[in-house]
C-alpha cells in the first residue's frame, strides 16, 4: 500500500514541477534535507553551473578534473534511464554534512520523495542500485579507526553518493569503513521493496532486482555464527556512528528480518522462487533467534552484549517494522510485542522527556533516565520521531502516534522551539 502521510516529508517546501529536463541538458535538482532549500545544476558537455534557489546567486562553474576521477575500475552510476524524463536529482543531507543522497537517512527522508515525486525517487534507488554493483579500490584512511581500506567494497551499498564528483566517487563519509555498517544493505532492499509495492513498477524491480541478490548475499558473512541473523561488530556499525553495538542488536537485526521478508516477497513477484524459498527459511530462523535473544518481555533490548546499555530501550529498534507496515507485509512479530514495546518507547522516550513535548530521545535506560553513553543515544532525532510515530498509528496506537509527532514538530516550528 501508499505509505502514510505522517512519514516524514522534508521536501514541502520545494516547488518541484519547475524542474524538468530540456533539450540536451541534465538538470540535476539539489535539495538541503536540513532547511529545504532548493538549488539547480545545469550540465552541458560536462561543465556545471549550480543556481543556489535560498539566496539567488550563482555559486561558480567547475569543470571535474579527469585526474581525480580514475573511474577506470568504476561502474559508471549515470546513465540515462530509457524513458526517465526526470533527469538525475541529489539532496544534501545537511548544511553541515555536505554528502549527496546520504543512504541510511534517506531511509527516512524518502516517504517525501516516494508521495510527492516518485520517479525521481525511484531514479534514485536506480542509481544506488547501479552503485551497489560497482567497485572503487583507491584507498581512503578512515578517521576513528585509522585503518586503510578501499573506498567502495562491491555489493556494499555506499553510505552516499559522493560530493565531489557525485555517483563516480563514491562515499565521501570517511569517519568509519561503512562497507562493515550493518544497516545499509537491508535499508536498500527495503527501500527498493517499497517503492516497488507503492507503484507498481515491475520494470523497476526487474531493473534492481541483481542489485537486491548482491545485497542480500554480502550481508550473509555479518552471520558468523550461522544461525540466520547479522550481529555487530562492538564498534557504531550503522547509522548511530557514535554509538558502539555489541552482538545482535534491535535495530540492525530487526531491519534485517524486514529485509529478508521483503527479498522474498520480491523474488515471489519476479518469479524467483528459489530465491524466495531460500530467504523465508532464512527469516523463520534469524526471527526466533531475534526474539530469543532481545524480548525481554516489553521490548527488545538495545543489543546481546553486556555492556551497560545493553538492556537501553531504544526508539527506533522496530525500524524494519516500520517499514514491514508500509510495504503491505506480514508483521514480523504478534501485534502484542509491538504494542508493548511502542507502549515503553511512548512511556520512556518520549513522555520522560520533557513531558513528551520534544520528541523521541533516542535511548533510555530501564530506570527512566536518558542513556548517555554517548552524544547520539542522549540525541532526539526527528527522522527517527516520525518514524516511531508513524509505526505507532500503523499499529492502531493514534494517540501515542499523534503525540510523539506533534512534539518533534513543536519543538522545531513552535516559538518555544527552533522555529
Amino acid at each position: 500500500g501508499k505509505p502514510p502521510d505522517i512519514d516524514e516529508k522534508l521536501s514541502t517546501k520545494c516547488n518541484m514541477e519547475k524542474c524538468r529536463k530540456k533539450s540536451n541538458k541534465d538538470f540535476t535538482v539539489i535539495m538541503s534535507a536540513d532547511d529545504g532549500s532548493v538549488s539547480v545544476n545545469a550540465k552541458v558537455d560536462g561543465i556545471s553551473a549550480t543556481r543556489n534557489g535560498s539566496e539567488g546567486e550563482m555559486m561558480g562553474i567547475n569543470q571535474q578534473s579527469e585526474a581525480n576521477r580514475d573511474v577506470n575500475n568504476i561502474a559508471r552510476t549515470d546513465e540515462p534511464v530509457e524513458n526517465d524524463d526526470v533527469g538525475k536529482f541529489l539532496y544534501l543531507e545537511g548544511v553541515e554534512y555536505i554528502m549527496w543522497c546520504t543512504y541510511d537517512v534517506h531511509f527516512y527522508a524518502s516517504f517525501a520523495l516516494l508521495d510527492l515525486f516518485p520517479k525521481i525517487e525511484l531514479n534514485i534507488q536506480r542509481d544506488f542500485a547501479k552503485a551497489v554493483l560497482s567497485e572503487d579500490k583507491r584507498k581512503v584512511k578512515f578517521l576513528a579507526e585509522g585503518n586503510w581500506g578501499i573506498r567502495k567494497v562491491k555489493a556494499a551499498v555506499p553510505h552516499d553518493l559522493g560530493t565531489h564528483d557525485p555517483w563516480h566517487e563514491m562515499n565521501a563519509y570517511n569517519i568509519h569503513d561503512t562497507s562493515r555498517w550493518k544497516d545499509l544493505n537491508p535499508k536498500f532492499v527495503l527501500q527498493v521493496y517499497r517503492d516497488f509495492a507503492a507503484t507498481g513498477d515491475i520494470a523497476f524491480a526487474v531493473e534492481v532486482w541483481p542489485a537486491v541478490c548482491a545485497a542480500m548475499e554480502y550481508m550473509q558473512q555479518f552471520d558468523r555464527d550461522g544461525d540466520g541473523l547479522i550481529e555487530n561488530d562492538g564498534f557504531p556499525d550503522q547509522t548511530y556512528d557514535a554509538w558502539t553495538v555489541h552482538g545482535i542488536s534491535s535495530y540492525c537485526g530487526c531491519l534485517w528480518l524486514a529485509a529478508l521478508q521483503a527479498a522474498a516477497a520480491m523474488a515471489e513477484r519476479l518469479d524467483q522462487k528459489t530465491f524466495a524459498e531460500k530467504y523465508r527459511i532464512q527469516f523463520r530462523k534469524a526471527k526466533e533467534v531475534f526474539e530469543g535473544q532481545l524480548w525481554n518481555g516489553s521490548y527488545f533490548n538495545y543489543d546481546s552484549g553486556s555492556s551497560s546499555n545493553s538492556k537501553s530501550i531504544q526508539a527506533d529498534q522496530l525500524a524494519g517494522q516500520w517499514y514491514t507496515f508500509a510495504s503491505g507485509l506480514p508483521s514480523l512479530f504478534d501485534d502484542s510485542k509491538i504494542k508493548n514495546a511502542l507502549q515503553k518507547i511512548f512511556e520512556f522516550n518520549v513522555m520522560k522527556v520533557k513531558g513528551g513535548r520534544m520528541g523521541a530521545v533516542n535511548g533510555m535506560l530501564p530506570n527512566g533516565k536518558v542513556d548517555e553513553t554517548c552524544m547520539q543515544s542522549r540525541e532526539i532525532w526527528t527522522g527517527v520521531t516520525y518514524a516511531v510515530a508513524a509505526t505507532m498509528l500503523h499499529a492502531g496506537m493514534e494517540h501515542q502516534g499523534f503525540a510523539a509527532a506533534e512534539g518533534i514538530f513543536t519543538s522545531g516550528w513552535s516559538e518555544e522551539g527552533f522555529g
